[in-house]
């Protein structure tokens, strides 16, 4: 889960946050709740999601208790790879 947190990270820091000191992304870093994912980078960030996994995300899976955090991102991919809903 580990690589997912980071290469998920660094897609975040490079379109949405260019310039910002990655240790201030971390695990558990609110993302939409704070405003560092809003409406249209939620959607760049499900199309990265679904081409680098090869996962399909349904329109349940994209709130904030699935997408709010790297840890919880990486949870759902783990879980989509997995074949679980």
């Amino acid at each position: 889960m580990d690589d997912i947190v980071s290469t998920v990270k660094g897609f975040i820091l490079e379109k949405f946050l260019p310039g910002e000191d990655p240790s201030h992304l971390a695990p558990d870093t609110p993302l939409m709740t704070s405003g560092i994912l809003d409406s249209l980078a939620t959607l760049e960030l499900v199309s990265f999601l679904e081409e680098r996994y090869g996962i399909e995300l349904q329109p349940a899976d994209v709130d904030a208790s699935r997408l709010g955090t790297l840890t919880g991102i990486a949870k759902l991919v783990t879980a989509k790879r997995a074949g679980n809903p």
